[in-house]
């Protein structure tokens, strides 16, 4: 798939007839099926939401979705077992489980206009992923490079004092090309407690 095709697929949920979480569910099961060399294409580009996708649409939200369906695929290719979380509710969306060590995480995934420049900590929900964490050992936040504050913010304090892991699609993209693999032998906890 290519984000060509994955914006195509967006749209065309639109003017769908069937309901939003079913929409949501083909995206889902075409990311999670197709082949992995096709995955480093749609990191490199989910991060932006293109101008041609209207604020607050149907459209919009099916790319949030799909931002976080993403995230789940990469961190499956990083060996972990992980799932997009189907409620709408006041949680995370991705939850991820090691399959060699006794860890589990939440994720969410973030994707910003580039017209946007003007972005405060509350866009980044870095205290919601506290809340969000319960019994989970760790809790990951992603978002293109380039949309982290350049200067002092509040994120950062807040994610050093609720032990948050800000990532990049930049970082996932770079561990995909790696081949970085969570096995017996290798744990990623110390990665995502990189705040601590």
């Amino acid at each position: 798939m290519t984000f060509a095709e994955l914006l195509d697929m967006i749209k065309k949920g639109d003017g769908s007839p069937d309901s939003f979480v079913l929409v949501c569910q083909k995206l889902e099961d075409r990311i999670f099926r197709m082949k992995a060399a096709a995955l480093p294409a749609l990191l490199v580009d989910i991060g932006s939401i293109p101008e041609s996708i209207n604020h607050d649409s149907t459209p919009e939200k099916l790319f949030a979705k799909a931002a976080d369906i993403i995230l789940a695929r990469s961190l499956r290719e990083l060996g972990l077992q992980a799932t997009v979380n189907k409620e709408r509710a006041d949680c995370a969306d991705v939850i991820a489980k090691s399959q060699f060590h006794e860890y589990s995480l939440v994720g969410d995934a973030k994707a910003f206009r580039l017209s946007r420049t003007a972005k405060n900590q509350k866009d980044f929900k870095v205290k919601s992923m506290a809340d969000w964490r319960g019994d989970h050992n760790y809790a990951v936040l992603v978002c293109p490079y380039f949309q982290y504050p350049k200067k002092t913010s509040q994120i950062y304090g807040q994610a050093i004092d609720e032990d948050i892991c800000l990532l990049s699609w930049e970082h996932l993209l770079f561990l995909l090309h790696a081949r970085v693999r969570e096995s017996a032998t290798v744990n990623l906890a110390s990665m995502w407690s990189i705040s601590e």
